[in-house]
């Protein structure tokens, strides 16, 4: 799908530093919200205690330290982190395949990583320890990357639409071998842990988990951007990028599994969040234009903001209860889709 068609008078650099002030006054408040509400100046004061050692002498209580830098930060930092590593790789896939409707979903990359938690938590039951999970989910998203690329055959060089085929297929067989993982188990626990993955949730994040995610969100920030070049280029089409110098094949193979492996990691913190990848870069599009080097920042600060707000609401709608953030962001994502092809008319097909 083609990006929408701008309607705006702000620079693209100006609308960029506007998303990253936006994306951090939310962290912040998100922080604070909660059953003990917490003020965004204490919540800035508790992370500047424990992360600058200031200020030297606290006035809040030990309950509201804990909740903040135990309990909440690590949660919205993971939000920030696999959201913005989605809305990026979401973005690269669609220009690697040059179709608007490729995400980590559509091309079984985020199916690929649930089958190899469901592995883990239901076979392997944490045996090898903690990395266990976070590297079945990345073998898992890898094997389907493989899968999706051996089915598409060279041809998906020309017509990458054959990689949203061979991804669709490769999805639905192994979301049926999650289904029979969780059929074939024994443990009604590990049965429970797996919806986890396939629902996806923020709620049990830790501080480990939140610190790779962050890592690998950095590294990926990094990486895509130092592609942008070539990202535009396949956007382009193959014959473009052959004039380019850019050999087609080769790269889009080491830009997908580079994208399988943050999915994986992503997967494996926070599980299935979908529609993040799908819509946000067609967001972002419509806000900088078409060119990655200010595509891929803007999708960043827009899925971090998405899924940001999509945690809150699934903490707040029915407390104390709360939602499986993946629901949340189907909820949200199918109504924006919809309006996104409907703004963007015939062009969207």
């Amino acid at each position: 799908m083609p990006p929408l068609r701008r309607r705006h008078v702000l620079a693209p650099p100006l609308v960029i530093v506007l998303l990253a002030l936006g994306t951090a006054t939310l962290a912040v408040i998100s922080v604070g919200l909660g059953p003990v509400p917490i003020d965004p100046l204490t919540v800035l004061l508790v992370v500047s205690r424990h992360s600058l050692g200031l200020p030297a002498e606290a006035s809040w209580t030990q309950a509201t330290d804990a909740i903040v830098w135990i309990t909440r930060l690590p949660r919205i930092l993971m939000a920030l982190a696999v959201g913005s590593a989605l809305a990026m790789t979401g973005a690269a896939l669609q220009a690697i395949v040059r179709n608007g409707l490729a995400d980590p979903y559509v091309l079984g990359v985020s199916s690929g990583a649930s089958t190899g938690a469901a592995f883990a938590i239901t076979v392997l039951a944490g045996a090898g320890g903690a990395l266990t999970l976070p590297l079945s989910a990345f073998a898992g998203a890898v094997i389907s990357i493989l899968l999706v690329l051996a089915i598409g055959g060279k041809a998906a060089g020309a017509r990458p639409f054959r990689l949203i085929l061979a991804g669709m297929a490769v999805g639905y067989a192994l979301s049926s071998a999650t289904s029979f993982l969780i059929f074939a188990s024994d443990s009604p626990e590990a049965s429970r842990s797996v919806m986890f993955w396939l629902l996806g949730s923020l709620a049990n994040v830790h501080w480990p988990m939140a610190q790779l995610c962050l890592a690998v969100a950095a590294l990926a920030a990094l990486a895509l951007f130092a592609a942008a070049g070539r990202l535009d280029a396949l956007a382009a089409g193959d014959d473009t990028a052959f004039a380019l110098g850019v050999h087609p094949g080769r790269t889009r193979l080491a830009l997908m599994l580079g994208v399988s492996l943050i999915v994986g990691v992503m997967v494996a913190g926070a599980g299935s969040i979908g529609f993040v990848g799908l819509i946000v870069p067609h967001m972002a599009r419509a806000l900088v234009g078409t060119r990655h080097r200010l595509v891929l920042p803007a999708s960043a600060l827009l899925g971090a903001s998405f899924l940001l707000l999509a945690d809150i609401a699934a903490r707040m709608l029915f407390p104390p209860t709360e939602m499986a953030i993946g629901v949340v962001t189907g909820i949200v994502g199918a109504p924006l889709m919809l309006l996104l092809l409907r703004h963007s008319g015939r062009q969207a097909l």
